[in-house]
Order: structure tokens, then C-alpha cells, then sequence
């Protein structure tokens, strides 16, 4: 459940984190919340209809809170970039100064979607485990479970932005990448290794095996292994779940969790061969190699995230979707540069983070043979778990090897001990191979030549942009006209001579329209662009709307342009009494009117 959940949980933060706001939502705030409490309603209703049909087994219940949670990412990804959900709750930040208020804010969301699901479980889980719940105190029983999930991404970010908050300019300088991204990696440790196991214990509600001869069998043996931790209770559904775990790096703050049902139901020999399998876990240093896998999808998902807009801006692709989807530029970039990483989460953590920890817990398995010499009461705690639970003894998940096949496996070992070292070499060899590849492909991605990748790739953007501003208020000439200017300005000649004469459709008695048209007739390096007659007309009609000083600049280069030098001196004249601070600019067009013909070369 806890994989799953970590899963979920990735999915839920990528969204929310990744995406970028509009300026201005699609859906009015009025809308928004009526759609809002609609969805919400309609995933009510389907929460309620699901747990009705669950059945009283516990595999029924199990597995309609899992399509429930995967219903819930689903219907986040809905609130975030249909309802435009970051957009509303921004003003949390504090107007950007604690980010992290809105990212919690849109966790909220997701943990309410989460609440109905539990809201809903109640009754079958009341029934299921034999315990009365409140729907607030079971809410909240859950709500402490998960939390541990995203406890350190919560208090990392919190950390980090009131950190960068201080105006302390050294702190500042620390907190920018890349000395940020190590910052942010060493905090990320402390908090791991000395804030987060205390934490889980206070959440899980976890309490020390009180003194007796039990206690100090267990201590015993884990001391005959010269491994230290406190012994804990772990109340998990009830404490009724045969299962058991452990947290925590140091061993002053690490902490074996058991489960009440596990110790009764598994003989003194049995509980010694659980206890060398999570004793496993941190010999072979697996707690350590967790947080290196994650490390190592930090490393590389923002290895890729840097070059990843540059590579979609560079592609001829990018600029024919929007006017085929009807979509903004600006959208689609954040979904297209978004997809990706979210695909590589899902690959990275199911498929590869996912063999590893099958393959740690076949490790920690085989530390059974270490410890006690053989593998037979292991085998034996694996068929009483598998009989007692009910569950499919050969039901594989992604995270754990069934029970049938560890099972299979150690019963393999108990024949032939040298697959042991075996799979140690093949989990050393896969190590090796992870954290070179890591290393080629981050490398790889930092050599990637941004600048040649997207040479051009701004201008090509902000076109995008106002063609899209374009379709979207097609009677707006505003934006033809900012359009215009910016080809213009860019030497898309042919282009800008287009959207100009689209807005002077629009608005014929535009002044800018008709100026900067003229402007372009006269000044196009395309010669066959320009219409020294018609710039006349266009600038004419110009100054009749408004007489300014850069207006009369053009009606001036247009009479030069004609022949009518006398006419575009007077006009120049105008243009420098109208704004004697460029004089000098005005002087030196009234030189060039008097010495050269319009059309001659510098």
C-alpha cells in the first residue's frame, strides 16, 4: 500500500509543481468553483458506488481503494489543468515569497480527494478489522499514515523558502543554483537521518515492546547480529496486518517495527528469521541506497528538465500544433515540456526503482542464511503469512517478488548456497551499471549546446504567441498590429506587410496601422516589398489622425521618396518643432533629403 501510495503521491506534486499558470484563467473564479464542487460531488458519488460493490473480503476493499487513489491522480490532473487550480490558490505565496504555501495548498486538494475515499472505506474497513472509527478520526488515522510520504518534500521546501526569504545577500548567493540544488540535497539528509524516523514513529503511533522475556529475546538476537534499534509496536490497520519494517539510518534513531498480529502468530524461530530479514535491509545498506536511487531521478530529471524546452522550441512540430488544437503557445509548451519528465517519473520509479527494491528484499531475505543458517523458518513465516492474509500466494506486485516466488527462490539457496553471492554480484553489477548510466546521461544532458539547439527558437515563440492572440480575438487589430511590429522588427518583411494589412482591414483609420505600413513600404530591404505611392497615401492619412512628430518623420520620407523634396523638408521641419529634443535625428534626415535620392545606396 505504502509503494502505491509514494506513487500517487509523486504523481499528484509533479503536476501540481510543474505547472505554470495562465495570466488569465480560461474558466471565470464563479465557474471554476461551481465545476469544482461538481467534480468533487461526482467523485463522491463514485467513491460511495464503488465501496457498496466491494464486497466484505479484504481483497475487495484493497483493491477499490486502489482504483479509487488512481481515480483520484486522475481527477487532480482535471482540477489543475482544466479548472486551472495553481492560478487560484497563488495568492497563497505571499505574492511569491513562500511558493511552498501554494504547493501546499494543492496537496490539500489532493488529500481531499483522498478523504472521500476514506470517508467512504469506513464502513467496510470498520467491518473488515473489527474497530469503530469517527469519519474524522478515521480520516485523520489516514491522513498520519501518509503523511510520512510527503513529510520530507513538505518541510524541504518550507525550509528552503523561508530560507530564501531572509535578506541576507551570502544566504542568497548560497540558495542559487548550483550551490542551491547541493543545499537543498544536504538538508535533504539531515532531515532523513535525524528528523524523519522520530517523526514516523509520532505519526504511525507506534509504541516501544514493553520489558518482558519477548523484548529481550529480540534484543538479544539483533545484539548477537551487532545490530542495534529500538523494538516497536506498528499498529498498521489495527496492528492486525502481518507485516513488519524499519526506519532510520543511525541506530540511535532507528526504529524495527513489528506488527501485534505478526508476533502472534509466528513462532520464536519464525520471528528470529523476520527480524534477520529487516536486519538484511541494513547491512546490505539498502536504507542508504534508497535515498541514492532518489537522488539519482533528481540528477537526472533536472539534467533533462534544462535542454527539454529548447529541444520543443527548436522543433518545426511545436509551431503547427496550436492553430490544429486550438490551443495557446504557452500551454502547450508547459504540457509537452511536462509529459516527459512525468513519463520518466513513472518509468524510473515502477521499472527501475522498482527491481531494485524487489531485488533488496530478495537480499534481506537471504541474510536469513547468516543469521540463523538456514532459510527453512523464513519459508515457513512466508506460507503462514500467505495462508493467514488470504491473499494470492503467487500475486506479484512491482515493488516485492511474490511470496511463491521468494519462497521458490530461498528454497533454491537452502539447495544450493552460491546463487546467494550470486544475486549479491548481480545486485553489485546492477549498481554499477545504474550509477554509471546515471552519470553518462546526466553528463550527456549537461553537454547538450543549448544555444545551437534553439538558435532562433525566441523569435519563432513570440510569433507563435501573437498568431495565437490573433485567432483568439481575430477583430482585435491590436495584436496584428503588435504582430506586425515584431516581424517588422525581426526582418519578416513579407510577413509583417501581411499583418498590417489585415489590422488596417480591421481599423482603417488606425494611425499606427497606416504609419508603421507606410514606414515598412519605404524601408523594406526587400525591394519589391516596397510602394513609395502608396507609403504616401498610408503616412498622409496618418498625420490626419494624429499629428506626431515620428508621423510626420514618415509623411516626410514618403514626399522624399516621391520626388517632392520640398514638401518632405517642410514636413521634416514640423516633425523637428514638434520634438526638439531629437533634433539632431531630424537634422540628419533633412541632410539626406537635400543630398541623396530616395532608393540610392549608403
Amino acid at each position: 500500500m505504502l509503494y502505491n501510495n509514494l506513487l500517487y503521491f509523486l504523481v499528484a506534486i509533479f503536476l501540481f509543481s510543474t505547472d505554470t499558470p495562465p495570466v488569465k484563467p480560461d474558466i471565470p473564479l464563479l465557474w471554476a468553483l461551481a465545476a469544482f464542487a461538481g467534480i468533487i460531488w461526482g467523485f463522491t458519488q463514485v467513491a460511495s458506488r464503488m465501496f457498496a460493490r466491494a464486497g466484505t473480503e479484504p481483497t475487495g476493499y484493497f483493491a477499490t481503494e486502489k482504483k479509487l487513489s488512481v481515480l483520484a491522480v486522475l481527477v487532480f490532473m482535471a482540477l489543475v489543468y482544466l479548472l486551472d487550480l495553481k492560478y487560484y490558490l497563488l495568492p497563497l505565496s505571499l505574492n511569491g515569497r513562500l511558493p511552498v504555501l501554494t504547493d501546499i495548498a494543492g496537496l490539500g486538494c489532493f488529500f481531499l480527494l483522498l478523504a472521500i475515499i476514506w470517508t467512504k472505506a469506513r464502513p467496510g474497513y470498520q467491518q473488515l478489522f473489527g474497530r469503530r472509527y469517527s469519519p474524522w478520526a478515521f480520516v485523520r488515522s489516514n491522513i498520519k499514515a501518509n503523511l510520512p510520504i510527503v513529510l520530507p518534500w513538505l518541510v524541504l521546501s518550507l525550509v528552503f523558502d523561508l530560507l530564501r526569504a531572509l535578506p541576507i545577500p551570502a544566504l542568497d548567493k548560497l540558495l542559487r543554483p548550483p550551490w542551491g540544488e547541493l543545499t537543498v540535497f544536504v538538508l535533504f539528509l539531515f532531515f532523513l537521518v535525524l528528523a524523519f524516523p522520530p517523526l514516523v514513529r509520532s505519526l504511525w503511533g507506534c509504541t516501544p515492546l514493553p520489558p518482558g522475556p519477548l523484548r529481550d529475546r529480540l534484543v538479544g538476537f539483533c545484539r548477537a547480529q551487532g545490530f542495534y534499534s529500538d523494538i516497536l509496536y506498528w499498529p498498521l490497520f489495527e496492528g492486525q496486518v502481518l507485516t513488519a519494517g524499519i526506519i532510520g539510518i543511525i541506530p540511535r534513531l532507528r526504529y524495527l517495527m513489528i506488527t501485534p498480529a505478526l508476533l502472534e502468530a509466528l513462532t520464536e524461530e519464525e520471528i528470529d528469521s523476520v527480524l534477520a530479514h529487516e536486519i538484511g535491509h541494513v547491512k546490505h545498506l539498502h536504507l542508504v541506497l534508497y535515498i541514492a536511487l532518489f537522488l539519482g531521478f533528481s540528477l537526472l530529471a533536472g539534467a533533462l528538465a534544462d535542454p527539454l524546452p529548447h529541444l520543443i522550441l527548436a522543433s518545426d512540430l511545436f509551431y503547427r500544433l496550436p492553430p490544429l488544437l486550438h490551443v495557446a503557445p504557452e500551454p502547450l509548451l508547459g504540457a509537452l515540456a511536462t509529459a516527459p519528465l512525468l513519463l520518466l517519473m513513472l518509468v524510473y520509479f515502477r521499472f527501475v526503482f522498482g527491481y531494485f527494491i524487489r531485488n533488496f528484499e530478495r537480499q534481506a531475505d537471504l541474510y536469513v542464511f547468516k543469521a540463523i543458517g538456514t532459510s527453512r523458518p523464513l519459508i515457513a513465516s512466508f506460507e503462514k503469512i500467505s495462508r493467514l492474509s488470504g491473499g494470492n500466494r503467487e500475486e506479484k506486485n512491482w515493488h516485492h517478488f511474490g511470496i511463491g516466488e521468494r519462497i521458490d527462490f530461498l528454497a533454491q539457496c537452502e539447495i544450493d548456497r552460491t546463487r546467494i553471492k550470486q544475486h549479491d554480484r548481480k545486485l553489485l553489477t546492477s549498481l554499477a551499471l545504474y550509477f554509471l548510466g546515471i552519470g553518462l546521461l546526466v553528463t550527456a544532458l549537461h553537454q547538450v549546446d543549448i544555444t545551437k539547439t534553439s538558435a532562433d527558437y525566441e523569435t519563432r515563440y513570440a510569433e507563435a504567441v501573437l498568431l495565437q492572440k490573433v485567432r483568439q480575438e481575430p477583430e482585435n487589430s491590436l495584436w496584428l498590429i503588435f504582430l506586425g511590429d515584431f516581424l517588422q522588427s525581426r526582418k519578416m518583411e513579407k510577413k509583417a506587410v501581411d499583418a498590417y494589412e489585415k489590422a488596417l482591414q480591421l481599423t482603417p483609420t488606425n494611425a499606427e496601422v497606416n504609419n508603421n505600413l507606410a514606414w515598412l513600404l519605404l524601408t523594406a530591404q526587400e525591394t519589391a516589398i516596397r510602394d513609395p505611392v502608396r507609403a504616401l497615401t498610408l503616412a498622409r492619412t496618418a498625420v490626419l489622425l494624429k499629428e506626431r512628430a515620428y508621423i510626420l518623420d514618415t509623411l516626410a520620407t514618403a514626399y522624399w521618396a516621391n520626388g517632392l523634396i520640398a514638401e518632405a523638408v517642410a514636413t521634416e521641419s514640423r516633425a523637428m518643432r514638434l520634438d526638439p529634443e531629437n533634433r539632431a535625428f531630424y537634422q540628419l534626415q533633412l541632410e539626406k533629403f537635400q543630398r541623396k535620392r530616395w532608393g540610392e545606396k549608403e
